[in-house]
Formats: C-alpha cells, sequence, structure tokens
C-alpha cells in the first residue's frame, strides 16, 4: 500500500489488526476492537484536533513507533 502519508493516528479502536500490521506507517489507535463502524460521510479535515492532551495540527509532523509519537511543527529527519 502506498500512501502520502507515513504515520497516522486514530482517537479510537482499530479492526483488522493483522492486516493493518503488515503497512509500513506508523500506527497508534486506542484498541483494536472486532466490530465495524457505521460510516455517516460526515467529517472535517485540515483542521487543528486535540485528544491525549496533544493539539494536531495540519502541516505538522508526527513521528511514530512501537513506543509511542512526537509532534513537531518543524521535521526532525531529513
Amino acid at each position: 500500500m502506498r500512501a502520502w502519508f507515513s504515520a497516522t493516528n486514530a482517537n479510537g479502536c482499530l479492526r483488522d489488526s493483522a492486516d493493518v500490521a503488515g503497512i509500513e506507517i506508523g500506527l497508534e489507535a486506542l484498541a483494536t476492537h472486532p466490530r465495524r463502524s457505521f460510516k455517516k460521510g460526515v467529517g472535517d479535515r485540515d483542521v487543528p484536533v486535540r485528544f491525549a492532551d496533544v493539539t494536531f495540527t495540519p502541516g505538522h509532523y508526527v513521528y511514530a513507533d512501537e513506543d509511542g509519537i512526537i509532534v513537531s511543527g518543524e521535521p526532525l529527519l531529513d
């Protein structure tokens, strides 16, 4: 799978974790859950969101690995 991002962050649960584990991006979720979500087709994009006492701002950089997440307004890697 090829994507324009290299990490994603979910303030919720994730399903199909075995499939997701094979994707080469950083992914952080609260837990796994087998139940499918109900899609409503609504939402916003390119707006700041805040959870876990962290504000995620469009255009900022998010670095994730198995141990956690770092958010930065500037690139930390070349």
